[in-house]
């Protein structure tokens, strides 16, 4: 190692501020223009994160992370963030934002952050995914959000609330009138709370989006995709449904289209990591015909095969003008399917985006797809494969695109935010934040 952080201290900052520009004040700089001697390891994550977002640095915050930061180097254990807003050191930009995903929070920290919404008037965005936060703490969260009126996007994914405090959640929504995002996937909500939320959806006229992602459902009937199906009919608000691993098979997916002949706001629905078919395809294929609002469509991890490819692109290549990004990963196409989706791109103008990797690949396949991008037809950040040579054969490498690339981690030496690896959220952007 090159010593302490003390010694590095002395010897200096460890990240000289960017050459002079014609800006009186960048963003960068402090208020008072000049530039932050950034030190410590939190310090340095804040430092190299307001330069990447091209934000200004909040001198409050600095100055708290610098107390953190010598705290962990005197050995504490914890970490304490005091950000209040009524703090007489805190300038007039308050904290909107607050993402401590990954932590330990548990029921005891979620007291603390249901305290918080009830007195922070500036907070727009909680993310308190995968905190180990159950039924108890789901319901003080979704408690203190019946009086709060600032907060617009909460993810609760990965916590283990189960029906509970579903349950506690879908109250919540019938009081609620700020709320515009909520995730709850991978919750472990049960049936009764899913049927809860898809019944409270009906009347909502806020929420914007919803994850239900995973829940526990036991039987074959698939009662929630009957409940959410009737809830896209009477809803005209929800811009994006999530409902990865429902169980959902044929006849659910025929519910869902029912719906989508009525329904005119709906613009995103991830149906992945499902047992759709081929027969359920018949019904897609039909309804997209003449919806005109759906933009993203997941698909992904599905069983549609040739036979499903091909009645989505004739669909796509003939009726519809409106999809623009359709994944179709890891659902046993082979080379007559995916040329047939190359195909319809050819005619659609407003189709940019297909995902295709995880399918069975041949020579006609991969020429297809090499031949639409360098066309120009298919952007190379647009698709998850990428053409290369060997011996005169082309063949298909998988690039880290996608609809949704980023949404449980971020990688660590890029943008976690740009946006191929999350063309659904930009396509259909619904709130700030992943």
């Amino acid at each position: 190692m090159c010593g302490s952080r003390k010694e590095a201290a002395r010897a200096g900052p460890r990240f000289p501020p960017p050459a002079p520009t014609t800006t009186p004040n960048p963003s960068w700089a402090l208020a008072d223009g000049s530039a932050p001697e950034v030190i410590g390891h939190l310090q340095e994550n804040y430092y190299n994160l307001c330069m990447e977002k091209s934000q200004k640095i909040n001198s409050f915050i600095l100055h708290i992370l610098q107390e953190v930061d010598e705290e962990i180097e005197k050995g504490s254990e914890g970490i304490t963030l005091n950000i209040a807003g009524n703090s007489c050191l805190m300038p007039e930009e308050k904290v909107t934002g607050l993402d401590v995903r990954y932590n330990f929070v548990s029921d005891v920290g979620a007291y603390y952050a249901a305290r918080l919404l009830q007195k922070q008037h500036n907070l727009v965005y909680l993310n308190l995914m995968f905190n180990d936060i159950g039924p108890e703490g789901g319901e003080l969260i979704a408690k203190a959000l019946h009086k709060n009126t600032t907060l617009k996007y909460l993810r609760m994914t990965g916590n283990k609330i189960e029906n509970k405090g579903g349950m506690f959640f879908a109250a919540m929504l019938q009081i609620n009138s700020s709320l515009e995002k909520l995730d709850l996937g991978d919750c472990d909500l049960g049936m009764q709370s899913v049927i809860a939320l898809a019944t409270v959806l009906t009347q909502n006229q806020t929420i914007k989006g919803i994850n239900l992602n995973r829940p526990i459902l036991y039987g074959e009937q698939e009662e929630s995709t009957v409940h959410l199906g009737h809830m896209l009919k009477e809803n005209h608000c929800l811009v994006e449904l999530h409902m990865c691993k429902h169980n959902i098979k044929n006849c659910g997916i025929k519910q869902l289209c029912d719906a989508l002949y009525l329904n005119r706001s709906l613009r995103y629905l991830d149906v992945s990591c499902n047992k759709i078919t081929r027969d359920g395809m018949v019904c897609l294929a039909d309804v997209l015909k003449s919806n005109t609002t759906l933009e993203v469509l997941d698909l992904s991890f599905n069983r549609i095969e040739n036979a499903g490819a091909k009645y989505l692109s004739e669909t796509l290549a003939s009726h519809n003008r409106s999809l623009r990004a359709l994944s179709v990963v890891s659902n046993n196409i082979e080379g007559e399917g995916l040329v047939a989706l190359s195909e319809s791109m050819k005619t659609n103008p407003t189709f940019s985006n297909v995902y295709i990797w995880g399918n069975k690949f041949d020579e006609a396949t991969c020429v297809a797809y090499s031949d639409l991008i360098q066309m120009d037809r298919l952007k190379p950040d647009n698709t998850d494969v990428e053409p290369f040579m060997v011996d005169g054969h082309v063949y298909l490498a998988e690039v880290s695109n996608g609809l949704k690339k980023h949404y449980y981690w971020r990688p660590t030496y890029e943008e976690a935010c740009t946006n191929s690896p999350n063309a659904g959220f930009t396509l259909v952007p619904v709130g700030e934040h992943l």
